[in-house]
């Protein structure tokens, strides 16, 4: 411990500018620098006369020269004498090395080489004078570029210290500085090169630490030899690998009272030095973290893991009673002072056995910040707060060389004494103990167990970041897109989101998974909650996120990070880590309060809408939505009235207050979503027809009825609004699905996509509830929804967390919500009452039975000949019919004419009887008009029937030939009808379907049976496992036998089967494909409400089985007929993606432990997490980084080209036999052109498109999704020629800074047709601000306030300027142009709106010239009191 608290104490390093830190991390380069000589006469006689034993040494130093900032550590030769200065010319010999690795890749990075001279006064102190310093640029003129060259370079000398760098008269370049004086005759010596070998050892040298190659790094080897250089050819020492266990946090008096104690005094901190009320909100404990590294000294090796400790009482009550005893009996602590726990093991295979190593633990609170005391939200959340996390406690433990298990109880440390993360720890218990031993644990102790790993003996140090391991490793490579990118090095004084963050639970998942009260402890800022209030979203406890919705756009930083050079040896595999860090939990669309006057509720209701009407012709039960719903399933299933009409009712839209940097209001919208396993619906273009009076009752908030747009779009003349019914009746409902139509209503939200009929771009999205439509007894229900039309903006990509059993709570990561308007939909359920008509049994629908039979699966439909009608006696006895009328081939063949039969097969290639036939017909012509008289008509009697016999004569020799032909295959056909089996499955994607067949031996020998299958979506449960699984599944209790098949690689397998023996095989099919076409619901306008749903829109398919003997003989069929379901997704993602390049995404599932019926008591046994995925061109893998630790779904689908969208379905699986997916995502990717453009705010920047026309002429236009900062030339609508290639010109005009993007889409105006579509991604960066102002304006409802600026034109001749403000809302000009002669000043007129809250606003007035060049930019800050 104390060598390595020695090598803490020396190497602190100075971090770089703030500055530096907030721009893009690049890779760190390595570089040697050595130090050969040094020339001149530096050091002064009078020197040497004043001071004895006079030495010289170099220091060297890492500076910015842009901020004038030293950072790093001072390194220092050894010192020279310098008794020979006498001889001319002198000379100083160093020939040392120093090695150092960047990432600051910039100019203005430089290392100062400072000259010092040593020596000792009269009296024996010891005294440093500096001689002159020299300023080394370490990277070219050019970015990125080091300097490159190897050769011997001279560096000049100035007078003076390096601390005159800091002087504001020092501008670069400084070498050219007149203060700057050049020492003559002076120089030093020195080469600096790249060294690229050092990299591998990057991990154990901090960033911007200089060190020598003489120096003793922890964690290398000493170079050979006693003045080896160890950096020059660096080698790793072996490293081992502990696992820790059992890790137990006392905190002292106890756990409760502690964090009572820190909630209590961040809120008066917070009130004290931020001016935050106390009663502003509620600061609430999120998470206990538990950061583990292993540090050398230096740094940490690798980055910290980050995993999660809970109280020990929450770990009893999820744990089994053995681990219960277990964590009783090794805390020791009672249940008013109980521990923090680790739930898994911790595995580290960075330690070194060296005294320099150890193992640093870093326990952190992270805490919920509501929003700040000026009232803005930071985001529209569903928690409206924000994350922070300050460290409390910290402990170092070395292992002991010899060590190999044990037990260890540490104490822990705190307050102002240095720690390896360089942050500030909160404050330790005063010192006023009896003892030293009392002293030691009053701050807390953390205990566990080490061990060894029996697997992780010596091996390579490796150069990247590991995770919390589970005990078995993952089998195979996780995917190389999400790969984890290399560590980094811990950075002192970093931001909190910059700490070192490893695989570890985050806020996200804190958020999305369920939570226990007596899991987050709080400190109360306000006053209680009154009885009355509703609480929010996050506060509502067991009822599920409903509703989430994202529409996530692809990432903006295109950096790839190079990974090191690959050895010639085998590799072993890392432990996973996820390479997205969740930040904040997703938005919630909900359906919310009205946001219509009653004036305007009476004009909406008065509208005309259809009325909806129960089976009796009754108006339809009216539910309130804000009341809670009583789900009775036994009341669901015991109705009478068991078909249920879903009616929805697209009423009216409603937007929000028109902003003026928003994009205009659509004139035409449609809609899109997916009811249960329905198909996908687009609803038609509806026109927004404004009501006349809703202006004048609510003019911030206009109504728009929705009426069916025309082809010309002209509004129809018909009823308002738009209405789609489903009917769900036992027709349609297989038999046992009632139940999960029922629970589908109770649990899912409907989400219903907004799209503007005339640009196709995406308005928003909105979600509904459909628990009020369960009728529970009721004939009818409907429900009146006012819908949030959330449109949400990217902002950071991030992964997407959830709960993957709770439906619709997957939550979009990172993504901020705006409320675009409000939909009125009205929902509806009406029953019906399903007829029970008799049927013959043919007709009946098959079995649902889950074993099939072949007894008495076939007969023979034999030969009696009966007349039609009789009655039939015996069952296997039917009426012999011709052969025309039951063989369709043999039909067409004789009904062809004679003159076209010819031309079919049993004419073909006989063109010589062609022409006699013709020749015939002619001569009997002829003879029929010369033999006019009495015998014409006795001719042309014998020649008609002349002419039949000959065509009956044909058709009897076709007839023979064609039974000839067929007599085998009918007579096969007809027998294998007696061994034939055929049954109706209904199948929905990723839902294995399960059934047993007996086969029955029908011989009296034994039969070795081979079993053949032509589906591969059909297969044989061969593992007894899963048949028991299965069978206990679907309740069955037929007997289950162990190898029961021969199985043969890839041939079929077999059975054997004793004479008249039946056997039961098993079954399973399963599709993950979805082919379906495509199919519409009855609208109001196109079906009768009566008529069930067809099924013919989804496609059928078939297989077949075939059970072979002895010989290959068949001995039983089976056929089956698959009708296949649309599937009914649980959440529904969006994602926009440049075209032909692969979109790699991360969903973020939550640890296990907080579900409801996980396995608890067993260490990992956690349950499997599989996924699947309906295309197969899509990699869709997950993996897991350890016991109680979240899972990653990895998405990597390549898109294709721009406008194509391409639509699958993700399925999650929690079983091990894939048998129920609890998850059904459905994933749209659209697939657009990426355009990428950097600029400045408020300037104009202009860029032309390509565009290619298509085989036909079209009319098309450019929509956008940000007009007010993008516009197109042409702007209205244009012809695009055929194949013809034409130009579009565009123009951006950002009114913020940051990144973002913006949809550009070219539709066809006529067919609505989209043609083309950019994703224009914005890097905009902030103008140079020329003047600041200051103004106070009162808040409320104030008239605002007129102001004046001037501004001068600093050319001589006349110029014309724009004016232009980022906040057109809040600031608007009296003249959008003006003109000012040359050196001439004009005033400009502002008018200041005001504002309703109080808070401070900076606007930014651009002025452009006639080109929207900025020339100037003013900031007015504006305080609203």
């Amino acid at each position: 411990m104390k060598d390595w608290l020695r090598i803490f104490d020396q190497n602190v390093l100075v971090p770089p500018h703030p500055q530096r830190a907030r721009q893009p991390i690049k890779e760190s380069t390595a570089f040697q620098c050595v130090l050969k000589w040094l020339d001149g006469p530096l050091i002064k006689q009078g020197v040497l006369e004043v001071l004895s034993e006079v030495g010289c040494c170099l220091r060297v130093s890492l500076f910015d020269v842009t901020y004038r900032h030293f950072f790093g550590r001072t390194w220092k030769t050894a010192v020279r004498p310098v008794e020979q200065l006498s001889r001319q010319p002198s000379r100083i010999v160093f020939d040392e090395s120093l090695y150092f690795h960047t990432s600051l890749n910039h100019p203005n990075i430089v290392a100062v080489v400072e000259v010092v001279t040593e020596g000792r006064r009269p009296d024996g102190s010891l005294q440093a004078l500096s001689c002159g310093f020299g300023i080394l640029r370490i990277f070219g003129n050019k970015l990125e570029s080091p300097t490159s060259a190897s050769q011997d370079k001279r560096l000049k000398l100035y007078h003076g210290t390096p601390r005159a760098l800091l002087h504001p008269l020092l501008h670069d370049p400084v070498e050219q500085n007149k203060h700057m004086t050049l020492m003559e005759s002076c120089s030093l010596q020195y080469m600096l090169r790249p060294h690229p070998l050092l990299e591998p050892v990057f991990h154990l040298l901090p960033e911007n630490l200089l060190v020598s190659g003489l120096q003793h790094i922890p964690g290398l080897l000493p170079a050979h030899g006693e003045k080896g250089d160890a950096l020059r050819k660096p080698r790793l020492q072996k490293s081992v690998t502990w696992d820790l266990d059992d890790l137990f946090f006392t905190l002292y008096p106890s756990l409760e009272k502690f964090e009572e104690e820190l909630l209590e005094l961040l809120v008066s901190d917070r009130f004290r030095e931020e001016g935050i009320p106390r009663d502003s909100g509620t600061l609430e404990i999120l998470e206990r973290r538990l950061c583990v590294g292993v540090h050398n000294g230096l740094g940490f090796v690798q980055r910290p893991q980050v995993v999660v400790l809970v109280p020990e009482m929450d770990v009893a009550l999820t744990r089994s009673a053995s681990f219960s005893r277990k964590v009783g009996s090794s805390s020791k602590a009672s249940s008013g002072n109980q521990a923090l726990v680790l739930r898994s093991r911790l595995r580290l295979r960075e330690l070194v056995r060296h005294p320099a190593f150890a193992i640093v633990f870093q326990l952190e609170y992270v805490f919920n910040s509501p929003s700040g005391a000026d009232g803005k939200a930071t985001s529209v959340t569903s928690l409206s707060s924000v994350a922070c996390m300050h460290m409390v406690r910290w402990a170092v433990w070395n292992p002991l060389p010899e060590a190999g298990s044990g037990k260890v109880v540490l104490p822990l440390q705190g307050g102002i004494r240095p720690n390896p993360s360089h942050r500030l720890v909160y404050k330790v218990p005063p010192a006023c103990m009896s003892s030293k031993e009392v002293e030691q644990v009053a701050s807390g102790t953390v205990q566990f167990q080490y061990s060894l790993s029996p697997k992780g003996h010596l091996d390579t140090l490796p150069g990247h970041g590991h995770g919390p391991e589970a005990e078995q490793q993952p089998s195979r490579e996780p995917p190389a897109s999400p790969a984890s990118p290399p560590a980094l090095p811990a950075r002192g004084h970093a931001a909190p989101q910059d700490s070192p963050v490893g695989p570890g639970l985050s806020l996200s998942q804190l958020a999305a998974s369920p939570r226990s009260a007596a899991r987050c402890r709080s400190a109360t800022l306000s006053s209680p909650q009154p009885a009355g209030s509703e609480p929010s979203p996050a506060q509502a406890q067991g009822l599920p996120l409903e509703g989430r919705i994202c529409h996530l756009e692809t990432e903006l930083s295109q950096a790839s990070l190079v990974l090191g050079a690959s050895v010639a040896e085998h590799l072993q595999e890392l432990p996973f880590t996820p390479v997205h860090v969740p930040i904040v939990a997703g938005v919630q669309a909900r359906s919310s309060g009205s946001k219509l006057s009653r004036a305007s509720m009476v004009l909406l209701q008065a509208s005309g809408f259809p009325e909806i009407l129960d089976a009796n012709k009754q108006p339809a039960e009216t539910v309130n939505p804000a009341d809670p719903v009583q789900f009775n399933p036994q009341k669901e299933e015991s109705d009478c009235l068991q078909g249920n009409e879903i009616v929805l009712q697209f009423l009216a839209f409603s937007r929000v207050s028109q902003d003026s940097r928003a994009a205009p209001w659509p004139k035409t919208v449609y809609f899109t979503f997916q009811f249960y396993r329905f198909p996908p619906v687009t609803t038609p273009r509806l026109q927004l027809v404004r009501l006349d009076e809703a202006g004048r009752t609510l003019p911030g908030s206009p109504l728009h009825l929705l009426v069916l747009a025309d082809r010309d779009d002209s509004s129809d003349a018909g009823c308002p609004g738009f209405q789609l019914k489903f009917l769900a009746e036992p027709g349609f409902l297989r038999p046992g699905e009632q139940s999960r139509f029922s629970h589908y209503l109770a649990a899912q939200a409907l989400q219903v996509d907004v799209w503007d009929g005339d640009s196709l771009l995406l308005i928003g999205s909105a979600a509904v509830p459909m628990k009020h439509l369960l009728r529970q007894g009721r004939p009818a229900v409907q429900v009146s929804h006012e819908l949030e039309v959330v449109a949400t903006e990217y902002e950071q990509d991030v992964v997407v967390s959830g709960d993957v059993t709770r439906l619709g709570s997957i939550q979009p990561i990172g993504v901020y919500a705006v409320v675009k308007g409000w939909l009125h939909l009205t929902l509806a359920n009406i029953g019906h009452v399903c007829e029970q008509r008799g049927r013959d049994s043919s007709t009946l629908p098959p079995s649902r039975s889950r074993v099939i039979s072949n007894d008495r699966t076939g007969h023979f439909e034999g030969g009696s000949l009966l007349r039609r009608g009789a009655p039939r006696p015996v069952k296997n006895v039917v009426q012999a019919q011709k052969l025309a009328d039951v063989d369709c081939e043999l039909a067409a063949m004789l009904f062809v004419p004679t003159q076209r039969r010819s031309k079919g097969p049993q004419g073909a290639g006989r063109e010589g009887d062609a022409v006699r036939r013709r020749k015939l017909e002619r001569m009997r012509s002829v003879r029929l008009q010369e033999s006019r008289g009495e015998l014409s008509c006795w001719g042309a009697s014998m020649l008609a029937q002349q002419s039949v016999r000959a065509q009956h004569a044909r058709d009897l020799q076709v007839i023979a030939a064609y039974r000839e032909r067929t007599k085998a295959e009918s007579i096969t056909s007809a027998l294998s009808l007696a061994i034939t089996t055929k049954h109706t499955v209904h199948v929905t994607l990723g839902t294995a379907e399960f059934f047993e067949f007996a086969l029955r031996n029908p011989h009296n020998t034994q039969h070795t049976v081979t079993i053949e299958v032509d589906s591969p979506e059909l297969s044989i449960i061969s593992d007894s496992r899963e048949w028991r699984f299965f069978k206990d599944a679907a309740k069955l209790h037929t007997p289950v036998e162990e190898d029961m098949f021969r199985l043969r690689g890839g041939l079929a397998p077999q059975l054997f089967l004793r004479p008249r023996e039946t056997a039961h095989i098993p079954f399973k099919y399963q599709t993950f494909s979805v082919g379906q076409a495509p199919a519409e619901p009855s609208s109001e306008k196109g079906m009768d409400p009566g008529s069930p749903q067809k099924r013919s829109a989804t496609p059928t398919k078939h297989a077949k089985v075939v059970f072979r003997g002895g010989g290959g003989k068949p001995i039983a069929v089976l056929c089956l007929t698959v009708e296949t379901q649309p599937p009914a997704a649980d959440q529904v993602f969006r994602f926009y993606h440049p075209e032909l390049t692969f979109l790699k995404k991360a969903i973020r599932l939550p640890p296990w432990h907080t579900l409801p019926g996980a396995p608890v008591g067993r260490p990992g046994e956690e349950p499997q997490v599989h996924v699947r995925c309906s295309d197969p061109n899509v990699i869709c893998e997950t993996q897991n980084v350890g016991p109680g630790e979240p899972r990653d779904v990895f998405l990597k689908v390549a898109s294709g080209r721009s406008p194509e969208s391409k639509d699958f379905f993700v399925l999650v699986y929690t079983d091990r036999w894939l048998a129920t997916p609890v998850q059904i995502w459905q994933i749209h990717l659209h697939s657009l052109q990426r355009v990428d453009v950097s600029c400045v705010t408020g300037q104009r920047t202009r860029l032309s498109l390509v565009l290619r026309g298509t085989q036909a002429v079209r009319r098309v236009r450019a929509f956008t999704s940000h007009p007010q900062e993008l516009t197109t030339d042409p702007r209205g609508v244009f012809v695009l020629p055929p194949r013809g290639v034409q130009d579009l010109h565009v123009g951006v005009t950002p009114r913020r800074a940051g990144t973002r993007f913006i949809h550009l889409n070219l539709v066809d105006v006529d067919y609505h047709q989209l043609v083309a579509s950019w994703l224009v991604c914005l890097s905009c960066r902030p103008p140079l601000i020329s003047k600041a102002f200051e103004i106070t304006l009162a808040a409320g409802e104030g008239k605002g306030a007129n102001k004046r600026i001037t501004y001068t034109n600093p050319y001589p001749t006349p110029r014309t300027y724009r004016l232009l403000s980022d906040r057109p809302d809040l600031l608007q000009f009296r003249e959008e142009s003006f003109q000012v002669g040359g050196g001439e000043t004009y005033t400009i007129g502002l008018r200041f709106a005001s504002r309703q809250s109080a808070g401070e606003e900076e606007i930014l007035i651009y002025i452009n010239d006639h080109e929207d060049k900025n020339e100037e930019a003013f900031c007015v800050k504006v305080t609203y009191q």
